[in-house]
């Protein structure tokens, strides 16, 4: 196989998204943007998840067979090219992230066209499939996120965005029985803004997670029968070594 693109252009976006729809979508695997949640749950994920254990999924659990070695090629060039993508898109904030690395989600054209009262309602919607595959991603690693959840509050404010994404419900104060109220445009799209900021200190605490500590070691000491270092002329053992 060629070597994967750092990031897919939009041929390629276009090429992965017809063939998700046409391959994977009818067996209940992921469509462009659930895919884009999916490998971004993967890549700042607790530990690494192989392409053998995630591929699959994509497809609804067992990849299709494709016409020809040729197409097999370019499906996991794709793949691992949008796989890039996503571990590129992390190491940025939402400030300076790149316009080729942002989130592949659908987006009104005009969102401020008509006001959020005359949106469709697929258009309310912005986001869902997205934060879906995120979790589908987390679940293959779910004893490993609960940890880190459990040891970091600032992550279960960025689940519950998430949350509201998926649910399109939120739950105001801190009552489970509340009734929860819808989740509109406006806040999605606040939301999914944020996605990129989220992502980046996600990262930046899996690489602090997973970034080996060398422990502070105090300067070797002489041995029992070694003369003191204090000068005294008697060994250590007698000495400064009896304290």
């Amino acid at each position: 196989m060629s070597t994967p693109p750092p990031y897919l252009d939009d041929a390629q976006i276009e090429r992965l998204a017809e063939l998700l729809e046409q391959r994977a979508v009818p067996f209940k695997g992921f469509n462009l943007e659930a895919l884009d949640g999916f490998l971004s749950a993967l890549v700042v994920s607790p530990s690494t998840v192989p392409a053998g254990e995630w591929q699959p999924l994509v497809w609804g659990g067992k990849p299709p067979r494709w016409d020809s070695p040729e197409e097999a090629a370019e499906v996991e060039r794709l793949l691992m090219g949008h796989w890039n993508m996503c571990s590129a898109r992390v190491r940025h904030g939402e400030d300076d992230l790149p316009d080729h690395l942002a989130p592949l989600m659908w987006l009104p054209e005009d969102p401020e066209l008509s006001g959020e009262e005359a949106l469709h309602e697929d258009e309310l919607d912005v986001g869902h499939d997205w934060a879906l595959g995120f979790f589908e991603g987390v679940a293959l690693r779910e004893a490993e996120w609960d940890r880190w959840l459990d040891e970091n509050d600032w992550m279960e404010e960025i689940f519950d965005h998430l949350d509201r994404l998926a649910s399109g419900e939120a739950i105001n104060g801190d009552d489970p029985t509340a009734t929860p109220t819808p989740v509109g445009y406006r806040e999605r799209l606040a939301v999914v803004l944020s996605l990129p900021g989220m992502l980046a200190d996600l990262h930046h605490h899996r690489i602090d997670a997973l970034t080996p500590r060398t422990p502070i070691r105090r300067e070797d000491e002489p041995g029992r029968n070694d003369p003191c270092p204090c000068g005294s002329g008697r060994k250590h053992k007698k000495c400064c070594g009896t304290h």
